[in-house]
């Protein structure tokens, strides 16, 4: 790489990393201000089934800083949240750093190991797809993908707690586990749930991207002149076709986070998902906030990672990005 393409390369990045930074504030902003928008006084849902007296709801007003102005109360909580004190959960009594501590182990295993199925699975199979196109086995992974797509994760949590956890007794179907293992064994029907979806979009997406490649002329004249295949395949098959499969796989990923309140509210997980589902229900906003900040910060990092990864793993990226 030349000296000014490395300089292009590291404008190009810079300004994707301020982007992100300033999408990060604009949102922290609307998850902030969302607290608002809802109906009736703030401090009104901290005194449910009471009936306070003016002077007491003023007092809570005053604790809460409520009664302060809006831009400095705004700022008082980001500041609060980039020093990683994200304010005082309503309904556990305690700081809601320490609440989404105590959940985040669950949370961060089940999304890994998810990952991994999605990643080891989904490519597998999209990789087998575009190669045994029009055999059994392609129309087979083709029949999978099509089912997998179209089975939600809630219909899928209730057809593995049944199967193989109440039937077959295989996998327990409640709770977080003990230890390494027993952790580990709680989570694969719930990591089964929540990316067999995903995993069928990942199928679909590196098939797609295989057989895009596999019709590239170069292709074509390697396999002409004798390359072997195996090589031809590895070596300018798939890596052109990491591209979008890295793409699709950071945007699911990051997505998951989200699909994580079904599930594990189904497989009654003590997870970062469960407890948002809790907190709404008991308008605990502080740790919704929380968690709704994390999420959206865990999407928009995750996406730039992709990009700023991309022209490394496809360098065509990095040559249109120079000349426009």
């Amino acid at each position: 790489m030349t000296p000014a393409a490395a300089l292009r390369g590291a404008r190009w990045a810079g300004r994707r990393l301020l982007g992100t930074a300033l999408t990060l504030l604009v949102t922290s902003f609307l998850v902030f201000s969302s607290l608002y928008l809802a109906p009736g006084d703030p401090a009104s849902f901290l005194v449910r089934g009471r009936s306070p007296s003016p002077t007491e709801l003023a007092a809570i007003r005053h604790q809460y800083g409520f009664d302060e102005p809006f831009p400095l109360r705004y700022w008082h909580w980001l500041d609060g949240v980039l020093h990683g004190d994200f304010g005082r959960s309503y309904l556990f009594h305690q700081s809601v750093a320490e609440v989404l501590w105590s959940r985040l182990p669950a949370t961060a295993l089940l999304v890994g190991v998810s990952t991994v199925m999605i990643a080891v699975v989904g490519i597998g199979a999209g990789i087998v797809g575009a190669l045994r196109r029009g055999t059994r086995t392609g129309s087979a992974v083709l029949l999978l993908v099509t089912v997998g797509a179209a089975v939600p994760s809630f219909v899928a949590a209730i057809l593995l707690r049944s199967v193989f956890g109440v039937r077959l007794g295989w996998f327990p179907t409640i709770g977080n586990g003990t230890g390494v293992l027993d952790r580990l064994h709680h989570v694969v029907l719930p990591a089964i749930a929540l990316s067999v979806t995903f995993m069928a979009l990942v199928t679909r997406v590196t098939s797609a991207a295989m057989l895009d490649e596999l019709r590239r002329e170069h292709v074509e004249v390697a396999l002409s002149r004798g390359v072997p295949r195996r090589t031809v395949i590895r070596r300018h098959v798939l890596r052109n076709a990491l591209g979008p499969i890295t793409t699709v796989c950071g945007l699911l990923v990051s997505g998951m986070l989200v699909s994580t309140a079904i599930v594990e509210t189904a497989f009654g997980m003590s997870g970062i998902g469960s407890l948002l589902v809790q907190c709404v229900d008991e308008l605990d906003f502080q740790v919704v906030q929380a968690i709704v900040l994390l999420v959206v910060a865990a999407f928009v990092v995750v996406n730039t990672a992709v990009d700023l990864v991309h022209p490394l793993i496809d360098p065509r990226v990095s040559a249109a990005g120079g000349a426009r």
